[in-house]
């Protein structure tokens, strides 16, 4: 495309220098009066912009077929060069420069987001999920034209492959809270995982696996949970033909983050206990407060509890999960600002 622009400006520019000798040496061999070099680009430059300016001396009819023409060629080259360079000045490549440029200074701004290496199908159903909870999250995308399909999004891409460090530092990967590995090869998310574990101690690593003797490889190398989609969707179509009616049931508590299908929500200490003081679940009082159930609990260590105990004490960095109907969720969030 570049190419197709440079050999239209080039021949635009032709014209526009071949029109101006034109007139330059028109005006000082072919009219009656003598104009002088200076004089004769004056006469050149005068009719070609068409400003205005009166002649030097009255013209004769020959001269002034001659004007004429020059005039109206002129009026077709400088306007085909202005187009042509307009349309190279706002061309994709310019406009998609821009547009990179734009997205490089928001993510310079980010902090605390999530990275998401590759947007195959794994990516975009794990875009589409932090764009519904409105998480900051960016994707790194080595397909120029999936990018470009999906630019007019609410995305932010970074051209690259994941595995390259440049790729990493560009999505602010030292900002970064979360980075999501779900490139297609085992040995590219463990490359990835080796990486920016190195960039970022801190960085919670969600990576996915093909074969099972990734899995153990992948946490040894920095990953803090590992997914197999492959095996994830077999147990879950075995399970609808061994207990289809609790399957069924348990994809129906979507956490899709819409606000009118959303049955199940998680709450850190901090939202549940904005004073810092620690208390029991039953002094709460959740359910009363919003009708929403508390059925988890997390410990600070990582630890889960089911169904806990009304007696047991929320303690700090601690998050709670309930369940609960949309409206009730929505009470939910409306109470303790999640």
């Amino acid at each position: 495309m570049s190419k197709v622009f440079q050999s239209k400006i080039t021949g635009a520019l032709f014209l526009l220098v071949l029109v101006f000798f034109v007139g330059v040496f028109g005006f000082k061999f072919l009219f009656e009066y003598e104009y002088n070099w200076i004089d004769a680009i004056y006469m050149t430059v005068i009719t070609i912009t068409t400003v205005g300016f009166g002649e030097l001396h009255p013209l004769s009819p020959a001269e002034k077929v001659f004007t004429s023409f020059l005039i109206l060629s002129s009026i077709f080259i400088v306007g085909y060069a202005i187009k042509v360079i307009s349309e190279y000045i706002l061309s994709a490549n310019n406009i998609g420069n821009l547009r990179q440029k734009r997205v490089e200074n928001q993510i310079k701004s980010l902090e605390n987001h999530i990275i998401i290496c590759g947007y195959g199908r794994n990516g975009k159903q794990a875009a589409q999920k932090l764009l519904a909870y409105n998480q900051p999250f960016v994707i790194i995308e080595k397909d120029e034209e999936v990018i470009n399909h999906y630019s007019n999004e609410d995305y932010l891409f970074v051209r690259g492959n994941a595995i390259e460090d440049e790729s990493l530092i560009k999505s602010g990967i030292k900002k970064a809270s979360t980075l999501i590995c779900t490139l297609p090869s085992d040995a590219d998310n463990l490359f990835i995982v080796l990486s920016a574990r190195q960039m970022n101690n801190g960085l919670k690593i969600i990576s996915r696996a093909t074969e099972e003797t990734s899995n153990q490889k992948l946490k040894l190398a920095g990953a803090d949970n590992v997914i197999m989609p492959d095996r994830i969707g077999g147990d879950h179509m075995a399970s609808l033909v061994v207990v289809p009616d609790l399957v069924e049931f348990l994809d129906n508590l979507s956490v899709s983050g819409e606000q009118d299908s959303m049955n199940v929500e998680q709450i850190s200490f901090e939202k549940m206990c904005p004073d810092g003081v620690e208390r029991a679940i039953n002094e709460l009082d959740v359910r009363k407060k919003t009708g929403c159930s508390i059925i988890g609990y997390r410990s600070h260590g990582g630890e889960y509890i089911v169904n806990p105990e009304p007696s047991m004490l929320v303690k700090k960095n601690s998050k709670l999960i309930l369940i609960g109907r949309p409206n009730q969720i929505e009470n939910l969030k409306q109470l303790y600002n999640v």
